[in-house]
């Protein structure tokens, strides 16, 4: 049988915000959210074009992070299957994390939750960590910002946590979307009575994705607004650090 092929649009060596220490990320095509302040707009599409994306081998993605391992070994870092949505191109996931378990090469799995609970699980099996990216709680809200609900990503998320999992929680920090207190409230009551999350991870609006939407000839369908104050987010962060959790900002 051939090995899969998979379609990504980035492969970023020397990443330090897509999980611990020194990442090689790979960053899949197509997502089945459709984020308003997306900033990857070229990832939303699962075709691969001239604009964006090529098509990868397992031995590619193997190759690039082989060549990296030493900067593993000194930051505890690894190889993060981002997107896009990594979730959606199961077969040849599955089988980079296989390859890279077979090398002894640490992996992290970046997900918005949006797909099978086994594919979600057999990956994250895989994965020595999983970034599972939170964008709101309250569901009508999830639906505007995104194009889908959120319950099946939190019903996927509580699987998750019993699976014994390590989990970053990531959340967005969207200005007039998600950013009230009363959701950081109630998402550090989530994260706190789930096991395995290790930490939350803050991720503050910027407005990249407006200028590569326009280069894309893609018109902006949010933004650019002000990126939150860091006097906000040490407020915002204040509820999970009550709840007993850690706590980073970006990440």
């Amino acid at each position: 049988m051939n090995a899969p092929r998979g379609r990504i649009f980035n492969l970023q060596r020397f990443s330090l915000h897509d999980g611990p220490g020194i990442r090689t990320t790979v960053f899949f095509k197509g997502c089945p959210l459709d984020c308003a302040w997306c900033h990857n707009p070229e990832s939303r599409s699962p075709e691969v074009s001239g604009a964006a994306g090529r098509e990868v081998s397992v031995d590619e993605v193997l190759s690039a992070a082989e060549r990296d391992r030493p900067f593993y070994e000194t930051s505890g870092g690894g190889v993060t299957f981002s997107g896009g949505e990594p979730l959606a191109q199961p077969e040849f996931l599955l089988a980079c994390l296989l390859a890279c378990r077979a090398e002894g090469l640490p992996t992290a799995l970046d997900t918005c939750g949006f797909a099978p609970e086994g594919v979600l699980l057999a990956a994250a099996a895989l994965s020595d960590v999983v970034l599972y990216d939170l964008k709101a709680l309250d569901d009508r809200v999830h639906v505007q910002a995104t194009g889908v609900s959120n319950v099946s990503i939190l019903e996927n998320l509580e699987a998750l946590a019993r699976s014994g999992a390590s989990i970053w929680l990531r959340m967005p920090i969207v200005p007039t979307v998600n950013d009230g207190a009363l959701d950081m409230v109630r998402a550090a009551a989530l994260a706190r009575d789930l096991p395995g999350v290790e930490r939350v991870c803050l991720l503050p609006y910027h407005a990249l994705g407006v200028d590569k939407a326009l280069r894309l000839g893609q018109k902006p369908r949010f933004g650019p607004v002000a990126s939150p104050s860091q006097e906000t987010l040490d407020a915002l962060a204040a509820p999970f650090r009550e709840a007993g959790l850690a706590v980073q900002i970006g990440g």
